[in-house]
């Protein structure tokens, strides 16, 4: 029994050697090519396998596994800079027939549909196939500027109407570049310019989700809760406008990042994001508003200031977690920030449910007591 799993430990080895070795080096082209050189691009089920010859010329194959019809795959180099912008793209556009068109195309805009263009730098050759759930490009390219490392970009997308449609937004698609050693064989993940871009919407998300997200509704609590205690007045009202004030200038902060990145991504757009962050920023400043038109206590028209003042404030408090949602899934982050927030907002409702009940049970006891004192004023229950 022994000696018979043995052997069967070694036969499931052996077939994931073999996996793995198919899967890169082993791969066998449906034309016999050969290539001395490949690698795994770190995401998106894609390999880049390539023959560097002393002229300055490279002949290569990009591979995409899993594609479907309907789809494009996309690899290029950025000769001065890093990331989507100013990519000069291989392209394969796989129509619903299975039949594919490969062609180049140079990235100038965000939100490109990859029409067919020139490059920057020679191709001499470039050719397309599908075979079962395999896409593969194959190019001759002349390198630019007698260089032989530069940023490289992959990226899938979907066709629409025969028209490549924009790609997901989702962790793999942001990451799919990084750098490429064509003499070395050394390849790198990552790159500036994306990076860059991948920070300032990570500082959008943070700056919105505290500011909106958390620091909104403590204000509102500090305003709700502490007031009932004695000991709080007019504290309370100091510590709310404070804290209130403080998350519309962080949430302006982030806001104003927002419309950079939307100016800086021409042509992709989250409507409903968007939309929402609109309609926040305007109730957030007629908020603030609200504070310098703040009537006395003792006004007739309190009252409707009031009404105004929380309806309102609720109705931030409301959109800007739905907004922080939406964000969450734009950025598409590591899961345990979504479940970071959420704790969060799971721990800010349970305090608010213990002091709602403890506020209600102070509130109800100092009406009795005043019952009391009042009846006592008044003659009622003395004894004759």
């Amino acid at each position: 029994m022994r000696k018979f799993l043995s052997v069967l430990f070694c036969i499931l080895i052996a077939n994931l050697a073999v996996s793995s070795a198919q899967d890169c080096n082993t791969y066998a082209f449906r034309n016999n090519a050969i290539y001395a050189t490949c690698v795994s691009l770190p995401v998106l089920d894609s390999h880049l396998h390539w023959n560097y010859h002393t002229n300055g010329t490279v002949d290569l194959a990009f591979r995409h596994t899993g594609a479907t019809t309907s789809q494009w795959v996309a690899w290029a180099l950025n000769i001065g800079g890093s990331g989507m912008l100013g990519a000069q793209a291989l392209v394969a556009v796989t129509s619903s027939n299975g039949s594919v068109e490969a062609y180049t195309s140079a990235v100038s805009i965000y939100g490109t549909s990859l029409q067919p263009s020139t490059l920057s730098f020679d191709v001499p050759r470039i050719t397309a196939e599908r075979v079962n759930d395999v896409v593969v490009i194959y190019a001759t390219l002349v390198l630019p500027n007698g260089g032989t490392g530069f940023n490289q970009v992959w990226q899938v997308g979907p066709v629409n109407n025969g028209v490549p449609g924009l790609h997901a937004l989702g962790s793999d698609n942001r990451g799919s570049l990084g750098r490429v050693d064509f003499i070395s064989g050394q390849t790198t993940s990552g790159g500036g310019a994306g990076g860059s871009l991948m920070r300032r919407r990570n500082t959008h998300g943070v700056l919105n989700a505290v500011s909106w997200g958390v620091m909104m509704p403590m204000g509102a609590m500090t305003a709700r809760y502490l007031k009932v205690f004695k000991v709080g007045n007019p504290a309370w009202f100091y510590i709310h406008a404070a804290c209130q004030t403080s998350a519309y200038i962080v949430g302006v902060a982030g806001w104003a990042t927002g419309l950079k990145l939307g100016g800086d991504s021409t042509g992709i757009t989250h409507e409903s994001h968007r939309n929402i962050g609109i309609i926040l920023f305007s109730l957030g400043t007629l908020q603030v508003f609200a504070l310098l038109l703040r009537p006395k206590p003792d006004n007739k028209y309190r009252i409707y200031w009031n009404v105004y003042h929380h309806g309102l404030g609720y109705a931030v408090i409301a959109l800007s977690i739905v907004n922080v949602y939406k964000g969450l899934d734009i950025l598409d982050p590591e899961k345990k920030w979504k479940h970071a927030y959420t704790g969060i907002l799971i721990g800010l409702g349970v305090v608010a449910v213990l002091l709602e009940a403890f506020t209600w049970f102070i509130v109800l006891k100092r009406k009795k007591e005043d019952k009391r004192t009042h009846a006592g004023a008044n003659g009622y229950g003395q004894s004759v």
